[in-house]
């Protein structure tokens, strides 16, 4: 068994949790979120998203044997930014609700639930190129499946940091003005919109 890939796995799923797609979408779900806490815990429930979706991809291919071309994940990876778009509409649609709205333990739990599911996207959208990887890089099935689970204890870790990091500025105890923080939460969503665009015209373009 190879040991320095399987090393180097944890440090490269660190690194991938802070590529600019997933730190858009992450960011835009923790605007909510007046708790580290609570933040750090839907960088997890995102990570465990993205894990589940690659080692089942990975098992998959890696145990059925199948061979496939990086570019069959296009229109996966253009999914992704639908969700980017459908995900900062739907938080402006509650920042304009929010007046009306109760803060509650089951919307700690639908917000858990909404980042499992932008998770499970993102991992579905990059499972091409990394089980690819895998399967040019790694020899034996037992290396290349511990690989995947390395890599996703490593995602796991970086988006519980970076969701821990982007929730800081829209805390009460950070920033008292709740104009500011509205005005962050709007700049957050559009630029979630934003980028969700981007990413269906290079994706099919």
């Amino acid at each position: 068994m190879e040991i320095a890939p399987l090393l180097l796995a944890s440090i490269v799923g660190f690194s991938h949790a802070f590529e600019a797609d997933h730190l858009v979408a992450v960011s835009n779900i923790v605007t909510r979120r007046n708790s580290l806490h609570l933040a750090m815990k839907d960088g997890v429930y995102w990570g465990l998203g993205h894990t589940s979706t690659i080692l089942l991809v990975g098992c998959v291919f890696i145990l059925g044997k199948f061979t496939f071309h990086e570019n069959s994940f296009h229109y996966l990876e253009a999914a992704v930014g639908i969700m980017l778009i459908i995900l900062g509409v739907f938080r402006l649609f509650k920042l304009y609700t929010a007046k009306a709205t109760v803060h509650t333990h089951a919307s700690d739990v639908h917000e858990h639930k909404l980042a499992y599911g932008v998770g499970l996207v993102h991992g579905l959208a990059g499972s091409g190129a990394l089980v690819l990887s895998v399967l040019t890089t790694i020899k034996g099935i037992v290396s290349s499946l511990l690989y995947l689970f390395i890599f996703g204890i490593g995602s796991i870790g970086g988006m519980m940091l970076a969701a821990g990091i982007f929730s800081v500025p829209f805390s009460e105890k950070i920033i008292r003005n709740q104009k500011i923080r509205v005005y962050m939460t709007l700049l957050s969503s559009l630029f979630c919109i934003g980028l969700g665009v981007i990413v269906i015209h290079q994706q099919l373009k």
